[in-house]
């Protein structure tokens, strides 16, 4: 019964990993179906929605707690769910899908560095050694291959947009556990309205400077996938995986998201994957499981 409800857990774990990756290429393909910022207030309005039926009556409840924290929710909200997805979205038409997932692998490493900054939380040799190998993957696919646009400082404004977007995601999960003390559903109902609130000025500014693109059907479908699947149904899934096993073994899944999210590149998109990407891949998935294994052994 134990090894069917951890199998469960897995499978949920993989599921949320994989829609997570796909909202990587989801970025690439919203280029001329919809512009950024409308797709992410567009995303956060269904999402609000279908979480108002799911979870209103829970948050509700929680209401007098969730007011009470409001400033540190919207900021989090803001951070960690509108600002990542904005300046995801404006990568897209930048770089690749492939270079996306890949620097979107640096998460872990930055949750480190910042974690030892802000709480002063440890870091030990292993997970040292694992981030400079990882970091060395995210170079590499940013210079392309090429080291000496890094020293001309010659690099896709695109990858710079997705490096910034990884140090928001970064910071809001560092501030995941002072996170009131409420149901995580309840929570991440909040958090959802706060990404709504934050993404509207966002399309306000898009449409007054002339950029906005207003969605036709595939770009209403790409909304939809992005709002039902990496927002609602990959959270509740990681969610419940997190409840069965934990967050420790749960959190090494999201190691996952940089290798599914390669693969969704070339398959869907039909992105170029070369030498050159095949390293970069190495390195990062081989420096997190360096940090993590070493890591954890030397605690």
């Amino acid at each position: 019964m134990r090894r069917a409800s951890a199998a469960t857990a897995y499978a949920l774990l993989a599921f949320a990993t994989l829609l997570w990756a796909g909202n990587a290429v989801a970025s690439k393909v919203a280029v001329g179906l919809v512009s950024p910022q409308a797709l992410v207030a567009l995303r956060w309005s269904i999402a609000l929605t279908a979480i108002a039926v799911l979870a209103g009556r829970e948050t509700w409840a929680h209401r007098r707690t969730l007011l009470a924290h409001w400033p540190m929710i919207l900021l989090m909200g803001g951070v960690g769910y509108t600002g990542f997805n904005a300046l995801t979205y404006e990568a897209g038409a930048l770089t690749s899908a492939v270079n996306l997932s890949l620097i979107e692998g640096t998460i872990p490493v930055l949750v480190l560095v910042l974690n030892f900054l802000v709480r002063g939380v440890p870091v030990r040799p292993g997970q040292v050694l694992g981030s400079a190998v990882t970091l060395a993957g995210v170079v590499l696919v940013a210079s392309h291959g090429d080291l000496a646009r890094l020293a001309a400082l010659d690099l896709n404004r695109g990858d710079l947009l997705v490096g910034l977007a990884c140090l928001f995601y970064a910071g809001y999960t560092v501030a995941l556990p002072s996170r009131p003390a409420v149901p995580a559903l309840a929570f991440f109902a909040a958090m959802a309205v706060a990404a709504w609130a934050t993404s509207m000025p966002l399309l306000v500014g898009e449409w007054a400077s002339g950029r906005v693109l207003w969605p036709g059907l595939p770009g209403w479908a790409l909304i939809a996938f992005t709002a039902l699947g990496p927002s609602l149904v990959a959270q509740l899934a990681y969610m419940r995986g997190v409840e069965t096993i934990g967050p420790n073994r749960a959190g090494l899944f999201n190691n996952l998201v940089p290798v599914f999210g390669a693969i969704l590149a070339v398959g869907l998109v039909g992105e170029p994957f070369g030498a050159v990407e095949a390293l970069a891949l190495a390195l990062v998935v081989g420096g997190i499981a360096v940090a993590e294994v070493f890591g954890r052994k030397a605690a």
